[in-house]
């Protein structure tokens, strides 16, 4: 059974990132909410909440990330939430969707 964890971000302000909200939205959108498993919080106030120890251990540096677990099978770490989309969930995607969220995954952007 495929288990997939959500890590979503809030900021050092304590206000929830940008593009977290966004992939939480086409989320609902896409009809996949009920496919996530877990959604767990990176809080950059609390570098020992789960979401942050999760981004450690896993050596991700931004937010929105995923964490696909299999039985017998290496956790497998998905950043860009169409790629997750098409390869875990089986979904279609949109070519446009696929480069925004390419875009998107600019270092510089949502750091955890």
């Amino acid at each position: 059974m495929t288990t997939i964890t959500l890590v979503k971000k809030i900021t050092a302000d304590g206000a929830p990132c940008r593009k977290c909200v966004d992939v939480l939205e086409r989320i609902e959108r896409d009809g996949v909410r009920d496919r996530i498993d877990r959604v767990v919080v990176a809080d950059e106030r609390d570098l020992e909440s789960e979401g942050m120890r999760l981004a450690a251990r896993h050596a991700v540096e931004r937010a929105p990330f995923f964490v696909v677990e299999r039985p017998g099978e290496a956790s497998r770490i998905y950043t860009v939430y169409m790629r997750l989309l098409r390869d875990v969930l089986q979904k279609t995607t949109d070519e446009r969707d696929e480069v925004a969220d390419l875009m998107d995954a600019v270092p510089e952007l949502d750091f955890i």
